[in-house]
């Protein structure tokens, strides 16, 4: 099957290239024809070039006049100032990493990457605890990160400019980060306070300006060293400098309000008049809410809805979008055509449904940064999407989209690129789906780093004591089917015994799959009054299950932690509380255990709480009874 799928690569690369051979020699034509326009593909418009993107001293090369949409360079794409001076440290780790030949790919480098051969160290960086990954022969990491943060002077010198006016906690965070990801290494973050995600989003917006900034650069001086070629003499040999298609960053997001904070991270190191925000207004009014929409969560009262609630949902809550970002001389092009841009913001779901509709991801064939923001929203949304969207990364494309292979870097017609694309994975919290894609589908030879986090015990009101009960689980397939059957034999015919117990009782179920279970094996009881809250519940259902959960009028109430994440309402009436499982979501473990003392004469010895769990819900007891209390369950546990 391997040496099958292998030769089917092989058979499409050899296809795209005997296209393109065809289609260059088609556009063969003399310098001072450059100006003539090509025949447009019939799968994409071409772009228009306005008179601020003629060249103002330099011809275009053949190849980028011909191909507006391809990878090479426009005019307006001499945004980079290549006669701007730079210590050679600004680009040689880029060079190093992103170049045409790096010395770190080898077939030995990619043989470890994909045996999963890596040496792992824990180390302090800055103020950040991490556990390093890196191939055996690798430069020790602490050597690697001695290095000054290889960001180009003129992004520079105006970031470092606004941290003067930020905190010190601030700067140190972003420092922090942008040496990581400056040597090149994917970033798996799962412990981002809340007052972080911000500076954080600027820290890496400007890391991916400064990459495209580099890429653009090293296109543009061998645009100039083609033409100062002399006539009739062989051009020069060493100018493969792009990838299958012009896009080199992706940016995975939940919703379209985020996209709105990452655009205003990306141009805040962009300021007029410099440059110029094209097709701002129509972003702003596709992305944000529209004029006479009132957002309750911006405008309510602090503490009316708790913090990350409001972080979370404020704004445009969609989620099918997808927008292209084209870096130039002059300005950000907002909404460029997919195959023209630089930048690609998108959810989940909108590249999912754009990939299917076009029966194409050629436009993720050469990625060279991915980011995924917020994955614990993701998480709650569809994590197939994710799935999806992430098997359709560095392909061959199926399409030579007018590329000009000679121009293509070695590795990407070699089917490598996946061993050298930078991964920047943040969560405030890690789920076992997030440290499965970090150890499965991060493939990077310069190795991974993972924040690590010690998390303390989790403050619960009162002098609540839950009761945790394990049940038996030696195989995590088996453990949605040994989660059920303990609570259908075991916990559930307990409870419905006592007839305290068997009332005013709440059953949260973080799995949609383990809630769907549970509802139907409630339905097949006779004697079982209970209603539902999920994700699906209308707001007529869900005043109607909170009021006949309240009054006494249903014993059980089953909530889905989706409908929690979504809807955040406090519910009354609660003096059991049953979980099926931990959330994944610490703080909702806290707010639920509060909810019994939203009514009036409850005293904690009137409220009962039972947690199911067994060893592979490691990271959910970690968040709730901290570190050492989850390392201390566990022991009793085994």
């Amino acid at each position: 099957m391997a040496a099958e799928d292998a030769n089917s690569a092989t058979t499409k690369l050899l296809t795209l290239l005997n296209v393109s051979a065809l289609k260059s020699r088609k556009r063969v034509r003399a310098i001072d024809d450059s100006h003539t326009q090509t025949k447009p593909s019939k799968r994409k418009r071409p772009i228009a070039f306005t008179e601020d993107d003629a060249l103002e001293t330099t011809p275009t090369t053949l190849q980028e006049d011909a191909n507006p949409a391809s990878d090479a360079v426009n005019a307006d794409d001499e945004s980079y100032d290549t006669k701007h001076g730079d210590p050679e440290d600004a680009t040689s780790l880029h060079e190093r990493h992103f170049g045409a030949n790096p010395e770190a790919l080898t077939e030995r480098s990619r043989l470890q990457v994909d045996q999963s051969n890596w040496k792992t160290t824990r180390e302090k960086v800055g103020a950040l605890t991490v556990v390093a990954s890196l191939l055996p022969e690798s430069t020790p990491l602490t050597k690697m990160l001695a290095k000054k943060t290889a960001i180009l002077e003129r992004l520079r010198k105006p970031f470092l400019d606004r941290q003067a006016k930020q905190q010190q906690e601030r700067i140190h965070v972003q420092n922090d980060l942008l040496s990581i990801l400056s040597a090149n290494f994917d970033l798996y973050h799962p412990a981002i306070p809340l007052n972080h995600h911000q500076c954080i989003r600027e820290a890496i917006a400007l890391h991916a300006l400064d990459h495209v900034t580099k890429k653009r650069r090293r296109i543009l001086k061998n645009n100039e060293r083609i033409f100062n070629a002399k006539n009739g003499s062989e051009p020069p040999e060493d100018i493969q400098d792009q990838g299958f298609t012009r896009p080199s960053v992706l940016v995975l997001l939940p919703f379209r309000s985020f996209a709105v904070q990452w655009i205003n991270a990306l141009t805040s190191h962009t300021p007029p008049p410099s440059f110029q925000i094209e097709n701002h207004s129509r972003f702003l009014s596709e992305y944000e809410l529209p004029p006479d929409a009132v957002d309750k969560l911006a405008t309510a009262e602090k503490g009316t809805y708790p913090d990350d609630h409001v972080e979370m949902f404020k704004g445009n809550m969609d989620d099918n979008f997808r927008i292209g970002v084209k870096l130039t001389r002059k300005s950000i092009k907002l909404f460029a055509e997919f195959y023209g841009c630089d930048i690609i913001f998108a959810s989940p779901l909108g590249l999912r449904m754009s990939i299917e509709k076009e029966k194409s991801a050629d436009f993720l064939s050469s990625i060279e940064i991915l980011v995924m923001d917020q994955m614990n929203a993701m998480a709650m949304q569809n994590w197939d999407h994710i799935e999806h969207v992430l098997s359709h990364m560095n392909k061959f494309p199926n399409e030579s989209h007018d590329a000009d292979f000679s121009r293509i870097k070695p590795w990407y017609l070699d089917g490598y690129s996946a061993y050298l694309r930078q991964s920047i994975l943040l969560s405030p919290f890690e789920t076992p789906e997030m440290r499965a894609l970090y150890h499965r589908k991060l493939k990077n030879i310069a190795g991974k780093i993972r924040v690590e986090k010690v998390w303390p015990v989790l403050e619960v009101p009162g002098s609540l004591d839950p009761i945790f009960t394990s049940f038996d689980c030696l195989n995590p397939q088996d453990e949605a089917s040994k989660r059920f059957d303990y609570f259908t034999t075991q916990l559930l015919p307990k409870i419905l015994k006592s007839a305290v117990q068997s009332s005013n009782t709440i059953v949260f179920i973080p799995s949609s799959f383990d809630f769907i279970r549970v509802h139907n094996y409630f339905r097949k009881q006779t004697g079982l009054d209970f209603t539902t809250l999920s994700e699906y519940s209308s707001n007529q259902d869900i005043s109607r299950a909170r009021q006949a959960f309240f009054t006494g009028k249903k014993s059980f109430l089953l909530v889905s932690e989706r409908f929690h994440f979504y809807r955040r309402y406090k519910i009354r009436g609660i003096r059991n509380i049953i979980f099926y499982a931990l959330p994944e979501h610490p703080q909702f473990f806290s707010e639920f255990l509060s909810y019994p003392f939203l009514d009036d004469g409850v005293d904690s010895t009137d409220v009962s709480c039972r947690v199911m769990y067994c060893k592979y819900d490691w990271f959910r007891l970690e968040r709730i009874l901290g570190t050492v209390g989850a390392k201390s369950l566990m022991q009793g546990y085994s």
